[in-house]
């Protein structure tokens, strides 16, 4: 587990996280970069989002396997926000001409095989499992 400040610059460290689990693992460069993409992803949308400007909070960050599957979990006590429920981005229309938000999320739920979001006890929960 690893614990970050709602920084841009914290972003190095989870990439390093992933890639040390990556490792551990044993996982090719492939899934590394896709586990890294999504971690991005979600970690960035709360650094930018979840805590009003000039709010310094901590990001935790846990990650589980058990052999067959990564398991992500992304906790912090910003707003409560389900990206879940996020309507899809709709990749038909010319990106120039779409609106802001969305490709991320959407990103995301097509490289995990599962993403799934709680709020408990003032906690925003953000739980994503890849088979590996």
């Amino acid at each position: 587990m690893i614990s970050i400040v709602n920084r841009v610059e914290e972003l190095e460290r989870v990439t390093r996280f992933v890639e040390d689990i990556c490792d551990e693992l044993n996982l090719d460069m492939e899934l590394q970069m896709n586990l890294n993409l999504a971690m991005e992803e979600m970690v960035s949308n709360i650094i930018f989002y979840a805590y009003p400007e000039g709010t310094e909070a901590n990001i935790d960050i846990s990650a589980t396997s058990d052999g067959r599957e990564i398991t992500f979990v992304i906790s912090d006590q910003g707003q409560e926000f389900d990206p879940t429920k996020v309507d899809e981005a709709d990749v038909n229309v010319n990106p120039a001409e779409r609106s802001l938000g969305g490709m991320g999320i959407f990103i995301v739920k097509n490289i995990m095989n599962q993403v799934t979001y709680q709020r408990l006890e003032g906690k925003n929960l953000l739980t994503m499992k890849k088979e590996i």
